[in-house]
């Protein structure tokens, strides 16, 4: 049996930290991604950049709800924590079986690859150099935040530092760059034929995904629960400005038909601008970011995992603390190695970014709904616990961000592939699995 101070995190983090690891989530290789996607479902580049203002503000709002929460009942479980709280512990296992099964690792096995595969384009290690390179990733990044929380925070603003000077010379180049190629400010009132904006809203608030992985650091925060809800803000309000930034200078440059001509929109205007070089540096932009997201998304997807383990004596392993070190070290052990399992059966059965959409889209966005309807049920069931910040505009904020989340899954599902079946069929293993556990103390 483990002593109790080696169960339970200290405050470690400063808001550098909590900022750097949100904003690190977030600005991922979605931005050089999806925008091509949504520029093939907007009718003009108006209304693409519509889509990236309405999807930042859907966002802040989920934020603010976050905000609300994670103040309220701050928890190293975060949405864990949250549900478990509002629905019990029967959903709170679901959640945290999703999220350890097909939410967290199967975003690192992802990010992972997408970084591997333009390590491939600047080095080749051979034939299987993609998961080589991918495998050599989850390793390599779970043993830094294994090393304790400073070496895991300290690579993150790092990271982070290089991911965000990267997309600034994106922006610039955008910006100001002058040339024959460039589309100008008329690419705003360039219009297609049709569009969706709906789908486009899909693949914008995926990019912009991530944020919500705040609520796993609310405990550990030193200047304590009350800076919560400012860094969520700040957080999601430099994330948008730079999301809408970097959309109108690929905009500017290579125009809404352009965009969506194009899967590597980043280094087509970085080739425009600089050539060959260009091109190079924006390869390395996209590891550095793929990197990014993928050691914040090891961080914190351990500490659910940590929560889970002790809450049930079947998985009493993943609850254990190292107070030394200050992370979880079993729960981060199991998570790389789920994670790797990932990347071997992504070898041969992988076909692209948006397959791993279709496996995570539905899991997520069902707890997300959840998640954000809790809001309405813990302000009914705990009417007088203290609240330092209450969501503005009740109930109708929380209400909008409820239906954009249901708008998401029933998206999700509408356009359902084998991998969003197959992503309901390990959720179902989970509910067989809670049929035979018993939880070692009930919601509080």
């Amino acid at each position: 049996m483990q002593n109790k101070t080696q169960l339970s995190p200290s405050p470690q983090l400063r808001i550098i930290d909590a900022v750097a690891i949100i904003i690190g989530i977030v600005i991922g290789a979605g931005i050089f991604r999806t925008p091509t996607i949504v520029a093939a479902n907007s009718s003009s580049g108006l209304s693409f950049m519509a889509a990236w203002l309405i999807g930042g503000l859907v966002t802040l709002i989920g934020a603010l709800c976050y905000a609300e929460l994670s103040t309220t009942y701050p928890n190293t479980g975060g949405d864990y924590y949250f549900l478990k709280r509002s629905y019990g512990n029967k959903v709170a296992f679901l959640f945290a079986w999703a999220r350890m099964s097909v939410i967290q690792t199967g975003s690192i096995s992802l990010l992972s690859f997408i970084a591997a595969d333009y390590l491939v384009e600047i080095y080749s290690l051979g034939p299987y150099s993609s998961p080589i390179y991918a495998a050599t990733i989850v390793l390599v990044l779970t043993f830094i935040n294994i090393l304790g929380i400073q070496f895991g925070t300290t690579a993150q603003k790092t990271l982070t530092l290089l991911e965000v000077l990267g997309i600034l010379t994106i922006i610039f180049t955008g910006l100001f760059h002058d040339s024959s190629a460039d589309i100008g400010l008329q690419a705003l009132k360039e219009k297609k034929d049709s569009g969706s904006m709906g789908l486009a809203l899909v693949f914008v608030l995926l990019t912009y995904g991530g944020w919500n992985e705040a609520a796993y650091i609310s405990a550990e925060l030193r200047s304590g629960k009350r800076k919560m809800a400012a860094i969520l803000v700040w957080s999601i309000l430099i994330i948008i400005s730079t999301y809408l930034l970097t959309n109108f200078a690929y905009l500017k440059i290579l125009g809404l038909n352009g965009i969506m001509e194009t899967e590597a929109v980043g280094a087509s205007i970085m080739q425009i601008a600089y050539g060959k070089a260009g091109s190079i540096t924006i390869s390395l932009l996209i590891v550095v970011s793929s990197l990014t997201s993928a050691n914040a998304t090891i961080f914190t997807g351990a500490r659910s995992n940590y929560a889970l383990g002790r809450d049930y004596k079947s998985f009493q392993l993943l609850g254990s603390w190292n107070q030394k070190t200050s992370s979880p070290i079993n729960a981060l052990l199991v998570q790389g190695l789920i994670a790797l399992t990932l990347v071997g059966i992504g070898t041969f059965t992988r076909s692209g970014f948006e397959t791993i959409v279709d496996y995570t889209a539905p899991v997520f966005w069902f707890f997300f709904l959840l998640t954000g309807l809790s809001v309405f049920i813990l302000r009914k069931k705990d009417p007088y616990r203290k609240r330092l910040f209450k969501v503005p505009a009740y109930p109708l904020l929380p209400a909008i961000f409820c239906l954009s989340s249901a708008y998401l899954l029933y998206s999700s599902l509408a356009y359902a592939r084998l991998g969003s079946f197959l992503s309901v069929a390990v959720l179902l293993m989970g509910l067989l699995l809670l049929l035979r556990l018993k939880p070692e103390k009930e919601a509080i």
